[in-house]
């Protein structure tokens, strides 16, 4: 089912606002407005992030997901506003293509997952092995959960995997004009 663009109307009055960094606290404020607009059937979620964790936002889109898959005739909209930062677009990426609008003069910004840790290697050699390990298991692993968020993102634009993992390492940054151009959004508010 081909979803018709929302007007700008639609957005007045969000159902879900959230500012700041993505974290345990932001879950929490998410889940009480998420399950307070359990009777809309048009679900606002409004977001404007510098980032933060990875997981708690891949939580919150799983809510959303998971809600859109349960009760289709509901409608869950993402509203970016001013910054939707690292983690932010991970959010954003849970939402479907036609479900994703961002206010005017919005700046998106992507890049790969970081990992800040001290490696210690101390001990007998199998134990020193399994150290190793475990941090390469551990980075792979992230790879592969940064690398999902990346194709859900670009799914339906005209955005090749290729460009993201070429622009990610370095910061890739995008005014919301250009996220509609590329096809990552419906369109510009």
């Amino acid at each position: 089912m081909e979803l018709a663009p929302l007007p700008a109307t639609a957005f007045k009055s969000p159902a879900i606002s959230l500012s700041g960094v993505v974290d345990y606290n932001m879950y929490t404020a998410f889940r009480t407005q998420f399950d307070n607009a359990a009777d809309r059937d048009l679900v606002v979620i409004e977001l404007s992030t510098l980032g933060g964790d990875p997981e708690v936002a891949r939580m919150m889109g799983e809510d959303v997901r998971f809600a859109s898959e349960t009760e289709p005739q509901r409608r869950f909209v993402f509203l970016g506003k001013a910054v939707i930062y690292s983690a932010g677009v991970t959010f954003l990426s849970f939402f479907a293509r036609p479900n994703r609008y961002l206010a005017r003069g919005t700046r998106l910004m992507i890049h790969e997952r970081k990992l800040s840790k001290n490696l210690v290697i101390d001990g007998p050699l199998t134990t020193c092995i399994a150290v190793v390990r475990a941090t390469l298991n551990e980075i792979e692993c992230s790879i592969a959960m940064q690398n999902e968020g990346f194709h859900n993102l670009i799914l339906g634009s005209n955005v090749m995997i290729d460009e993201v993992m070429q622009k990610a390492p370095s910061n890739w940054y995008l005014e919301a004009q250009e996220a509609k151009t590329l096809g990552l959004i419906e369109t510009v508010l």
